[in-house]
This record gives C-alpha cells, structure tokens and sequence, in this order.
C-alpha cells in the first residue's frame, strides 16, 4: 500500500480566509463549488518521479497513435483501425480530421487522470481538452506563494500554457461554460505576465459566435493563434468552428488542440492491449515505453458485438460472446465501462458504470446498451483498479480544520512543445470521500495542488 504523509509544512497551512479572498468572487467554474485545503496533496516521491516518465511517453504515444490512425487510412495498415475510430463521425468531420494542414498534429495540452491504487498509477483518461488549467494555475501560485514546492513550480501551468499559444484567443463553447471563468483568469494573468517582460503577447477569451454577429464591428477575425476549448461532437453549437477551420487551411490561422476527433478516443486504451498491434507499439514507443503504458493503462477491451470463430475468446475474460457478461457475479464485475469519445456522456462521470456497484440486472443493461449502440456510440470494457485510501487535511466551512479519508485522483497537465518534449506545468489533486468509487470534481471533494513528500518514498 502506498502510505501517505499528512505532517503540516510549512507551518500551519494556507488560512482559509486568504483562499477564500484570493479565489474571486465568481470562483473558476461557473456554478461548482469544493472544499478548500491549508496544505497540498503530499504525493509519495517515487511516484512524483514517475511523472517525469510519463510525461516524456504520453506525447510519444499521442504521436504513435496519429500515425497509426494516418496508415489506416491510408492503407498502410489494417483498415478496420480507422473503421472502429471514426465509427459515428459525420462524413465531413473524418474528412476535416484527415487533412493535409493538421497532418502530423496532435494536442499540445496532455492530461492524464491518475488514480492512486495499491500497485500504483492507473490511467483512466487520457484528456487533450481539459479543463482546470486556470484553477490549477492559480493553486500552484497560491500554496507557491505559502512556501510549498508545488510540482511544476508557482508559475508552471502559465509557463506551459504560453509556450503552447504565443498569444491569441481562448474558443469557450457553450457547453463548455462552466469553465470559462478560469479561462479568463488564465487569460489576465498572462497578459499581466507579457506586460511585465514586454513581450508584447496578447490573450482573449472569445465566445465561438458566427462572426460577423459580433456586436459593435466587423465580428470576430479568424485570423492569429486560437486553443480551442469545446468538442468536436458539439460542433452544430460553435458557430464559428467552420470558418476557424477553414482560415487554418488556408494558412491564415492556427489551432490546437487539431480538429481530430480520431485521437480523442478512449478506443486507444484498448488497442495498445491488442495483440496484432503489439510490434507497431514495440517500434514506436520502444519496449520500455511499451511496458510501462500498460503498467498505467488498465486491460481494456472493445465492445464490439461482432461474432469471434467457434474456437476463439476474449483473451483475459475467456468469453466469447460480450452477453456472457451479464451473469458475472458481483466479484466478477470488478469491470468499468465506458463510453469512447464522440459523444457528449464521454467526459465527466457521464457515461461511466462500475459494474460493481450495478444490480446484475442493470449490468446486463449497460452491456446491452453498449453492444446495440457500438456503430454511433462504442464504448470500451476496462478492468477496474480499485483507488487506495490516502488521508488529506481539510477547512471545514467554520474554518475548523479536519482530516478526511479519501481516494485520490491527480491531474498533471503536460505541455508539449514544437519537438514533442513536454514540461510539467503542475498537478491537481481530486481528494474525493471514501464511498466515491467514480472520481471527479465534486463539492464534497477537496481539490489541491500536489508536492512531492520527500520523507515518503511509497511502500508497495
């Protein structure tokens, strides 16, 4: 088990008044609320380090996937790869995916949610649009500024997010409203920041409106540097997505993340376990790398309901029909799925069941749904690795201060530079109660930055 250390330094914290005060009125996510923290997430040291690795791998992995998805379509490579991943796409969108001005492109923001278990780190999502950039920045300056050495360091996440947008402007979707009060902070605090060094950087936080309905002018110019905030199935709602794309083709703009809906599905997690693609991993990631995403990666499946020959099963489940699910016992169902990507239940705890925590019946439910949706909808199967305990001190609303017994979810954002390489701009922990086996943002969570507890290396 991974122990956690939860000794105050330095001193006694954060007062709640100045988190409190600091924060802003509007908060940064529109309508949530959490429970503040005197101290960050002390996170063992072995695998504070191990983040190191990560982030060298998972830019390399978001680029071995490009390629692979590119040979697909081309031909170069088994066709039923880019079949299953633009399975429910719009003809349009695969087309605008496969472009020749977003080749060799991926996201240069990688998040991965960790969840802390008894064998160490597992990956449950890997987000390339995610949100808690501003809060997460404004973390690490706060608990910075009290004298913890936040990782990434008291301006990491403002560092990384300017390294990947040399200035420009934010596209907040609608539906992704509930973020855009961090993406103005963001957005001030950099401009602040390229005030101070004169270099001359300007950023905006910019509703995708059609342009020319923009009130007061000529509507909004689709020209310069853009990050796009918003998903590609919700594309009938950002107005402004078709000229935006239409002025990076033409060269007139940039984007990222890149208008490719093919890498942003959790499909990828089940086709780094098959075995037919295990020398192309092997190539491009080298066996170490290999070997250590599927450390994280828990086995995962595609739920595809096509029939296997007589003699053939599932390799892990030994099943060899998906029905056969269904009457898994309890212990048996120790066993998540999850909708893919192309789909507005694909973030969040949307579109998530624990067969563990489901009646036999409503698990039996889940699977069906997922095998009569797989064309529009596919969802993967991935075994469920259960988070350990950690203890996490905490403000109760008198100010009192109490230590809670939660599972832990870290949130380190990658920002990956021009030649791949990508820095650390800092972590946030979700330090969810005890009885959350589904981990997210949540009002009776504690959300914190993260430090590396030196005095505790990790007992496994």
């Amino acid at each position: 088990m991974i122990a956690t250390n939860s000794s105050p330094s330095p001193a006694a914290g954060i007062p709640l008044e100045i988190l409190c005060a600091d924060s802003g009125d509007g908060g940064f996510f529109a309508g949530k609320e959490w429970i503040w923290a005197p101290e960050p997430f002390r996170l063992p040291a072995t695998l504070a380090a191990e983040l190191d690795w990560m982030g060298r791998l998972l830019p390399k992995f978001a680029t071995a996937c490009d390629l692979l998805y590119r040979q697909s379509a081309e031909g170069r490579q088994p066709a039923w790869i880019a079949h299953l991943l633009d399975l429910g796409k719009p003809a349009e969108l695969v087309a605008l995916g496969r472009s020749k001005a977003f080749r060799g492109q991926t996201a240069r923001v990688i998040r991965p949610d960790l969840v802390i278990t008894a064998e160490g780190f597992a990956i449950c999502e890997l987000d390339q649009i995610p949100g808690g950039i501003g809060l997460t920045a404004w973390l690490n300056e706060t608990y910075d500024r009290g004298g913890f050495e936040v990782l990434g360091g008291g301006e990491g996440m403002l560092q990384g997010f300017s390294s990947i947008l040399s200035g420009g402007r934010i596209l907040v979707s609608e539906e992704a409203a509930t973020y855009r009060p961090e993406m103005e902070w963001l957005s001030a605090r950099l401009n602040v920041r390229s005030m101070a060094s004169g270099s001359g950087e300007r950023w905006s936080v910019s509703d995708c409106v059609i342009p020319d309905t923009v009130e007061g002018g000529g509507g909004m110019e689709l020209s310069g540097n853009f990050y796009r905030f918003f998903e590609l199935f919700d594309l009938a709602n950002v107005p402004c997505a078709e000229g935006l794309f239409r002025s990076v083709m033409a060269g007139e703009a940039t984007v990222t993340p890149p208008p490719k809906a093919q890498l942003e599905e959790k499909l990828w997690m089940a086709l780094l376990w098959m075995h037919p693609l295990r020398e192309f991993w092997i190539r491009q990631l080298g066996e170490s790398g290999f070997r250590a995403l599927k450390q994280w990666i828990p086995r995962t499946w595609v739920l595809d309901p096509g029939p296997l020959p007589p003699a053939a099963v599932h390799p892990g489940l030994e099943i060899q029909d998906w029905k056969e699910l269904a009457a898994f016992s309890q212990r048996e169902r120790e066993l998540i799925v999850k909708v893919s990507g192309f789909d507005e239940r694909a973030w969040g705890a949307r579109g998530v069941a624990l067969g563990s925590d489901l009646s036999r019946e409503e698990w039996g439910s889940v699977i069906g749904d997922a095998l009569r949706e797989f064309s529009e909808h596919p969802r993967i199967l991935q075994v469920y690795r259960r988070p350990i305990l950690s203890e996490q001190t905490f403000y109760k609303p008198d100010g009192a201060k109490e230590t809670m017994s939660g599972r832990v979810r870290i949130s380190p954002y990658f920002f990956v530079a021009d030649d791949g390489r990508a820095m650390l701009g800092g972590a946030l922990a979700t330090v969810c109660p005890a009885d959350k086996k589904i981990l997210h943002g949540m009002r009776d969570a504690v959300m914190v930055p993260v430090i590396a507890d030196r005095q505790n290396s990790g007992d496994r």
